[in-house]
């Protein structure tokens, strides 16, 4: 009969090895949004820089 000890053993590291599994799926997931995060913010500047190449001479003149 295993002791109780034992099987807080089994226990904690059952744990252990679920929060490890769990911080490398966070590790990649954050490494995931970092590139998509990158992306966007590369999408929204190529937009604007767009926006104002198409803006109209007479518009960019001081009044």
């Amino acid at each position: 009969m295993p002791s109780v000890v034992g099987l807080l053993e089994q226990r904690e590291l059952a744990a252990l090895r679920r929060m490890d599994g769990q911080r490398e799926e966070a590790d990649r997931v954050q490494a995931e949004l970092a590139v998509a995060e990158r992306d966007w913010k590369e999408w929204a500047i190529a937009r604007s820089r767009v926006g104002e190449v198409l803006t109209p001479a007479e518009e960019l003149r001081p009044r």
